[in-house]
């Protein structure tokens, strides 16, 4: 009988620099995939493969521009190139085309603005600080960076305002929605869309209301569409709510500010109204789901106190403020959470 073997030891990988030099050059990534995005390289392919000398035709770009930036993109894997053609790949034509009505490549014009690069910049600092290095703060009345985000961040935000207002919307009776922190407004819009006797009333800085209103009346709900300017910690909030939104707000802020912003709220709802909150929502491990988990030090670094919360946080912020019946559901396909709880 032959003797027994011993089962070898799984052979490990050698260390590998890849993922240390992969996340070095990603600023490079992101830059490049937002010039392709302003120079309309993926619109000028929406009708079918080109050239690089006939994108540079159409985009008003130098041919060596047109080559190397497309070149870089189809490594990067948003484009093929074929028999010195290039051509979409399906998430490009989605969602980096602007004739697609899921176009969502305006945010790179926020996410890369000097507002957030700025503290990206200063990252070594806010983490010695626990806070935003960064000497202006983003959340001052009337800061311009508010108005950029509610003009290109309103597409990414179309998707998960839908969904969340597809839970919300069911059968309730639904007549007055506060929408807080409105920005470009497509939450409080998809709600008044779904509930065709609902008026919103959205609270904002004025310059950004401004915005919100333009799109209310671009969606066909202009009318039953209010503003309320000012911050929502010290403006009249009114009261008989139903709904009250409070879309990827509560991130901005450590837990005794919210807290008071959420006792505010409880008081502006109906008895039996509800609050919905919609955040990127880590698990309790704080490292997973890779994207939300990530999103704290987004927080870290451009705010004094902001974090991403766990469900866990949000439902003890919500009963230690009055609120009842907390209950979580993902907006999926998006990675955004809606919480919401009762009065």
């Amino acid at each position: 009988m032959a003797a027994p073997t011993t089962p070898s030891a799984p052979t490990q990988a050698p260390p590998s620099p890849d993922r240390i030099m992969d996340t070095f050059w990603g600023m490079q990534k992101a830059h490049a995939l937002k010039a392709a995005v302003d120079l309309d390289i993926f619109t000028a392919l929406s009708d079918g493969p080109l050239p690089a000398e006939i994108i540079a035709e159409k985009c008003g770009l130098v041919e060596r521009g047109a080559r190397i930036l497309c070149d870089f993109l189809t490594v990067q894997g948003f484009l093929t190139k074929s028999h010195g053609k290039y051509a979409l790949l399906p998430d490009s034509a989605a969602f980096l085309n602007r004739k697609s009505p899921m176009f969502i490549g305006s945010m790179g014009s926020f996410l890369l603005s000097e507002y957030q690069m700025d503290g990206y910049l200063l990252t070594t600092e806010s983490v010695r600080r626990g806070g935003s290095a960064v000497d202006r703060n983003g959340l001052d009345p009337e800061h311009p960076m508010w108005v950029e985000f509610a003009k290109h961040m309103a597409p990414m935000m179309m998707l998960p305002a839908q969904v969340m207002a597809g839970f919300l919307s069911d059968g309730r009776p639904i007549a007055r929605v506060l929408d807080i922190a409105a920005g470009h407004g497509v939450y409080g819009i998809a709600m008044a869309q779904k509930n065709p006797d609902a008026h919103v009333y959205a609270v904002d800085w004025a310059n950004v209301l401004e915005f919100a209103k333009q799109n209310a009346g671009q969606m066909g709900v202009g009318d039953r569409y209010h503003t309320i300017p000012g911050s929502a910690f010290d403006v009249d909030l009114g009261e008989d709510f139903d709904v009250v939104l409070l879309p990827n707000f509560l991130h901005h802020f450590d837990v005794p500010t919210n807290e008071e912003l959420l006792r505010r709220v409880h008081a502006a709802l109906n008895p039996g109204g509800r609050v919905a909150i919609a955040e990127f929502v880590p698990n309790d491990d704080r490292v997973s789901p890779p994207m939300q988990a990530a999103f704290s030090l987004t927080m870290l670094v451009s705010t004094p106190s902001g974090d991403a919360y766990t469900h866990a946080e949000l439902e003890s912020m919500l009963t230690n403020t009055g609120f009842s019946n907390v209950e979580c559901k993902d907006l999926a396909p998006t990675p955004s959470t809606l919480i919401t709880a009762v009065k």
